[in-house]
């Protein structure tokens, strides 16, 4: 059957922008058809009934706004090509028209151009963005369009997230209901010792991550920062103030920011003959404070989307922007913390572990942060300066791509984190501690050793699948074979272990 393209896929053709990634993609052809590829992405034949009056980039436009997902990043450039007069004369035909409408009104949005209207538009106001499709932010008329701009963000950085069956899935899990259960099934004090360790489980995953072992006072004061998180708004935390102060917490001293950067920075590693790799080229250093500004803007404008959501689209945000040379990373995954606690998701003194999570998982944390720079690096293009560091030379092309990210394999990540680690990590967390109390009772029925002593053979016992390792023997010489045994039996009966 023979097809040809239409909508974002006919404007990548006709404009030559290959490297653009589409989730959609539209054909007409003489039979419908719909075809979902192995990465997840839309082919859908359309009948020639659908097709565009004419192949003009604004019909196509106007096609892909009713057929294709909402692409700003594609859009952002195509309009930048157009000239005002082509877009009033299409306007001009159907004044009304509720696409022709969210046509102007994203043209002006993405361009900052205004277009001159024939007189004030009659009709009902229309949403730019499907609630029952996507993510939405707060409503803000536009009167000039008669548009309800429902975008969860500002022209200086706007996220998309696509409610796709899986994140619909996930939202229905009630976090803060299933929190309290499991705060429920044990004591007050097993859960405030299980959020104490937990405090403390988070705070080495984060640093292991990034292959880095903290010194004892950076890990003390991550803890206090990962504490604190939630008492304050998450606006007034992004702020550049605020964020240098972070940073220079969780980072070595030699390496704390003054300001966000000033340098074109990057994501990579070394390769054997001093060459390196690029996994992620970071935005542009003159675009990092108004994308800072969008990311801020965008954070207020969707205090009402589900926590979940929102903390991955501000955390993953916050991380693809990069605004410093080192602690990005740490700043993003407290991110997290910060607004499912401030969002009051997750009760205060408390802490989903998703660090560690991640941690144990890196595959899968890897494969989610490569959904974002895999496509860039397809895009982007770059040089070395003769001082070494490098410059984009491509910045008018990928603009739009770090100002209007897709987060929704992102979003659907996090939200999936979170639900995995409150389901799973977090009780075997605590059925750990209540056995470890347990054991501890059991081996002191056996010998009333010093808690340092009696610490070490629990130590011991788990490392070694509760087996007394023999070349630990000296170190409790004063405790007859027999003892150990005992000791040894206990802890495998507690942990429900076969008896050797």
């Amino acid at each position: 059957m023979q097809t040809r393209p239409a909508g974002y896929q006919w404007l990548k053709v006709h404009y030559g922008l290959p490297d653009h990634q589409l989730t959609h993609t539209s054909w007409l052809g003489s039979n419908n058809s719909i075809e979902l590829t192995s990465g997840g992405k839309v082919e859908q034949v359309y009948g020639l009934r659908y097709a565009p009056a004419a192949d003009t980039p604004l019909h196509h436009i106007e096609f892909a706004l009713k057929y294709d997902d909402l692409n700003l990043d594609l859009l952002a450039i195509v309009s930048q090509r157009l000239e005002p007069v082509e877009v009033e004369a299409y306007i001009r035909k159907t004044p009304a028209g509720r696409y022709t409408r969210t046509i102007g009104f994203l043209y002006e949005w993405l361009t900052t151009r205004q277009l001159v209207i024939d007189k004030p538009v009659a009709a009902n106001y229309v949403d730019v963005l499907d609630p029952r499709k996507y993510v939405i932010g707060t409503v803000v008329k536009n009167v000039k369009w008669k548009i309800n701009d429902n975008l969860p963000g500002t022209p200086a950085w706007c996220p998309l997230v696509r409610l796709k069956g899986e994140l619909a899935r996930l939202l229905e899990v009630d976090i803060s209901a299933e929190f309290r259960e499991l705060k429920a099934s044990y004591s007050e004090e097993t859960f405030r010792r299980a959020a104490q360790y937990l405090y403390r489980k988070e705070t080495r995953s984060s640093y292991a991550i990034e292959q880095e072992t903290p010194s004892p006072d950076r890990m003390e004061k991550f803890i206090a920062l990962l504490m604190q998180a939630g008492t304050r708004a998450t606006e007034v935390v992004l702020e550049k103030p605020e964020l240098v102060t972070l940073q220079n917490v969780i980072v070595d001293p030699r390496y704390a920011a003054a300001d966000v950067r000033d340098f074109q920075n990057y994501v990579g590693e070394s390769l054997p003959g001093f060459e390196e790799r690029f996994h992620y080229i970071c935005p542009p250093p003159d675009m990092v404070a108004s994308l800072m500004n969008g990311l801020i803007a965008a954070t207020a404008k969707t205090r009402a989307v589900p926590t979940q959501v929102r903390a991955a689209m501000v955390s993953f945000g916050f991380v693809f922007i990069h605004p410093f040379e080192d602690g990005n990373g740490r700043l993003h995954r407290f991110l997290i913390h910060q607004i499912l606690v401030r969002d009051g998701l997750v009760p205060g003194g408390t802490i989903i572990p998703v660090s560690a999570h991640m941690l144990s998982n890196m595959q899968e944390y890897d494969r989610v942060l490569e959904k974002y720079s895999v496509p860039l690096m397809q895009r982007i293009r770059y040089t070395k300066k003769p001082n070494e560091e490098l410059l984009v030379t491509n910045p008018g092309e990928v603009n739009s791509y770090f100002r209007y990210p897709d987060l929704t394999d992102q979003v659907v990540y996090l939200a999936g984190t979170i639900a995995q680690t409150l389901q799973r990590d977090i009780p075997q967390e605590l059925d750990f501690l209540m056995r470890y109390d347990e054991a501890r009772t059991a081996l002191q029925q056996i010998v009333d050793m010093p808690d340092k002593k009696l610490g070490n053979m629990l130590l011991f016992l788990h490392q070694n699948k509760g087996v007394f390792p023999k070349r630990r023997r000296e170190q409790f010489a004063e405790l007859t074979d027999e003892e150990v045994e005992h000791m040894q039996a206990a802890y495998r009966t507690v942990y429900e272990m076969d008896t050797l």
